[in-house]
């Protein structure tokens, strides 16, 4: 049975990594070829050609591993086509649609409104059965008073005016997959309610009673509950958000700040609904009801307790799950525990090994996806790890003994699934863990789940006090210079090396050799990404949105240019894109920074890329009075220049030079910001890259007078360096507005391959169809970062290649957005 799920679990992992979903003949005869020889194989066990005891277990693992292959790629292929087969129509994005509904989930509160998930039960044009939404505060009809207050809750019917599109997220190297999450969560569009609101939104029913929707509205009111009895302080910590986190769930509750400290000290498995919770919740309630079951006379007659407790310790874990938010760590121990209760039940022993498999397997069957989730490996993983330390053991040690060896075997075996998927670890993690694991788990949830009851507020408010002074300790830890270990995606075959190296370190003691296994660490740790040989360049314009960032690597030199929007007060290209890019790349510093100008589609990342990555050098187009010229960061003090036509800098043959701003210059009332925009040449082997920012019609014939000795569309070429404007590849200057792309400056640059960095569906049109005909009839190669995702540029000694963080990184679930259908 174990061989069997494991072969079903490979199976459907290897559907979620296809570009496209295997046709379905080839399914179906797939698994027709693989029935036959489970069926064979059954047979042949029953033969008299069969009687070899090896001979007849070799046959069975053959057909087991075929069998759960050829049925997990089955099923996950056919959920796969399932979940395909809900999407909106291209002929539908962007228009007007009336639909009818119920709010599926918990409301997120954003900056400027609200987000939920939407069953849709009625619409006026063909749209998915479950989309997300976001009501932005607007103002009232006759524009006076602004609405402050969404009236928007769980379970409730609306009728809205919305606006959609098909799922779309940015792509980059080592990025976060955002159309692949939503996928998972059934999400096949996503849009905003249209303003005026008050014609288009009607709530049409307070409460829908199904039992799905009944258990969100009871998280709502458990959060509106803890919220009013756990005020949000005016200074200091916000912990009522951990709180609810750890009651219901809601993981959105906890501030990001408060994230990080989590993942710089490896807390974050505790401040969500764990395995460890919903097992401590269950064992509270197996010992609660054994011990009113046997104080009946007349119940363990019927039903003994030993039986009873465990159905009770389940249906408390099934009720603590569903509350909150039946997250892939609670599925799994609730599968796990159900597997334990029906044995109990059926009088029948089953090993630690099987349960998981089981669970497993349940898992899988319920939700192919839930291999996309980091969650759904850590879980198991950890758990995994746990039962082989514990099998083949004579006899226990003391408790601390065992409690430490499992902190052991849980901090080295996950040590390669950590770097490979957030490419950090965190250096104080035992202490961090065996200060917060019985805390959090023994103490602050109780109380917290205690508290949820009426007139118990005074245990909220003791639970409050022990996660502040928990925090303070947290936050200290975080604050260590060492407190976490931060290295490049390692490649996965360091990964699977270290991950076997964990298993042999791990082995009962008296093994021989044990220490070997060390030695399969040293590449997981050690390797670091290729980067361009001397005189080379690679330049990948990143997939921000409608916006500009893009990162400059030579042989031993990084730079970024710009640092793309600003989302909302906590989230930004830095932190949501550039900075996770970085250090997935091994970037640990930038020697140079350059922010071409005060726009928020250019510098609105600045602040958390300084605060999270060293930076020797800030170039930059900015007034005098700009935050980042003089701020209080890390990087308090860094040198800093501004733009400046002429200057010129050489880094391991590959030459760069600004040019423009003509001189030293800056955005004021009479100057448009984008008109001192840094526009920065990169020459490597005799090819130049132009990068020009928002330049517009006015600076670009600055650019083609100051250069005019250039030929259109031929350089000059002295050494490495060429002059002039030509350039081979060009970024497009203003993301394609129509201020910007005059005929003269096409032809004086001359490009084969231009570059638009813009977002998807952007409310600005960029770029303009008459600008994209121009390109054309140039004779270029046109990219767009909305259809291609992160474009790569890599100059070289054999010439120029351009790659496309979308089709590397395909999947059946990714659109593949025309450029028709993103205008």
């Amino acid at each position: 049975m174990r061989v069997f799920v494991l072969a079903f679990a490979v199976g459907v992992w290897l559907v979620q990594q296809q570009a496209e979903l295997v046709a379905w003949p080839w399914l179906v005869a797939g698994s027709g070829v693989a029935l036959l020889v489970l069926l064979s194989m059954i047979l042949l066990k029953k033969s008299a050609l069969m009687t070899r005891r090896l001979a007849r277990g070799f046959a069975m693992m053959t057909a087991l591993l075929i069998a759960g292959f050829a049925l997990g790629f089955l099923w996950a292929s056919a959920f796969g086509y399932w979940r395909l087969a809900e999407e909106l129509p291209a002929a539908n994005e962007g228009q007007d649609i009336q639909v009818v509904g119920v709010v599926r989930a918990l409301p997120q509160t954003i900056e400027r409104g609200v987000r939920f998930e939407f069953d849709v039960e009625q619409a006026t044009a063909r749209v998915p059965s479950h989309i997300s939404l976001a009501w932005y505060r607007g103002r009232a009809e006759d524009e006076t008073a602004e609405i402050q207050e969404l009236p928007l809750h769980a379970g409730e019917r609306w009728r809205f005016t919305v606006r959609l599109k098909r799922p779309h997220g940015n792509v980059n190297p080592q990025g976060f997959d955002y159309e692949g999450w939503l996928f998972e969560r059934g999400i096949r569009a996503t849009g905003y309610v249209r303003p005026p609101y008050q014609m288009s939104a009607t709530r049409l029913d307070t409460a829908v009673w199904r039992p799905g929707y009944a258990v969100e509205m009871l998280r709502e009111r458990i959060r509106e509950r803890m919220q009013n009895a756990l005020p949000i302080p005016p200074n200091g910590i916000n912990t009522a958000g951990i709180l609810i986190a750890l009651a219901i769930g809601d993981q959105q509750a906890i501030a990001p700040p408060l994230w990080q400290q989590f993942a710089k000290t490896g807390v974050t498995h505790l401040m969500s609904i764990s395995g460890l919770h919903v097992t401590m919740f269950a064992g509270l309630f197996y010992f609660l009801v054994g011990w009113l079951w046997r104080r009946s006379a007349v119940l363990p007659l019927h039903l003994p307790a030993q039986k009873a407790a465990a159905l009770g310790g389940f249906v408390a874990a099934l009720a603590y799950s569903l509350l909150a938010g039946f997250a892939v760590p609670a599925q799994r121990t609730l599968y796990m525990l159900g597997v334990v209760a029906l044995a109990r039940l059926l009088n029948r022993e089953v090993a630690a090994s099987r349960v998981l498999a089981l669970a497993l397997l349940v898992v899988l069957i319920l939700d192919p996806w839930a291999v996309l989730a980091a969650g759904f490996w850590l879980s198991f993983g950890a758990v995994a790890l746990l039962f082989y330390i514990g099998s083949g053991r004579l006899g226990t040690a003391h408790w601390l003994a065992e409690w430490g060896r499992a902190q052991w075997a849980v901090t080295l075996g996950m040590l390669p699934a950590l770097l490979a998927l957030f490419q950090q670890f965190s250096l104080v993690s035992p202490l961090a863990n065996a200060v917060a694991i019985p805390l959090v788990s023994f103490v602050i949830t109780p109380l917290a789940l205690a508290g949820v009851l009426p007139f118990l507020d005074p245990l909220l408010w003791l639970a409050n006090f022990m996660t502040t002074g928990l925090m303070s300790f947290i936050a200290w830890l975080a604050a260590l210079p060492l407190s976490t270990w931060q290295q490049a995606t390692p490649p996965w075959w360091s990964v699977l090396l270290a991950l076997g190296g964990g298993a042999w370190l791990l082995l009962p003691r008296g093994f021989p050799a044990r220490w070997l296994g060390l030695l399969a660490f040293l590449p997981l740790l050690t390797i670091t990404p290729l980067r361009p040989l001397p005189g080379e360049a690679d330049v990948v314009v990143l997939d921000v949105g409608q916006g500009l960032a893009i990162h400059v690597q030579t042989a031993t030199h990084d730079l970024l240019f710009d640092t793309g929007p600003k989302f909302s007060a906590e989230a930004d290209s830095g932190n949501r894109i550039i900075v996770p890019y970085l250090r997935a790349m091994g970037v640990r510093q930038l020697d140079e920074l350059i922010v071409s100008h005060a726009d928020n589609d250019h510098a609105g990342g600045a602040q958390s890329v300084l605060e999270n990555i060293p930076v020797n050098l800030l170039r930059a187009s900015l007034p005098a009075a700009h935050p980042l010229w003089n701020q209080s960061l890390p990087n308090h003090g860094l040198a800093n220049a501004p733009c400046r036509a002429g200057d010129a800098w050489d880094w391991d043959g590959v030459h760069f030079l600004i040019l423009h701003p003509a001189a030293p210059a800056v955005a004021t009332e009479a100057i448009k910001s984008n008109a001192v925009s840094c526009v920065l040449a990169i020459d490597a082997y005799g090819r130049r890259l132009l990068i020009t920012s928002d330049i517009e019609a006015a600076q670009e014939l600055a650019l083609v007078i100051r250069h005019e000795a250039s030929i259109p569309g031929v350089q000059r070429v002295e050494g490495n360096k060429a002059t002039g404007l030509a350039a081979e590849v060009l970024i497009v200057p203003h993301h394609g507005s129509r201020t910007s792309s005059t005929d003269a400056f096409i032809a004086a640059v001359g490009a084969k391959e231009v570059i638009f960095p813009v977002g998807y569906r952007n409310r600005f049109g960029h770029p303009k169809p008459d600008v994209v005909a121009r390109y054309e009839q140039s004779g270029a190669h046109l990219q767009r970062t909305d259809v291609a995702g992160a474009v790569s540029v890599h100059l070289g000694a054999t010439g120029i290649r351009i790659e496309h963080a979308r089709a590397a990184r395909r999947r059946y679930w990714q659109s593949m957005p025309s450029t028709a259908a993103t205008e």
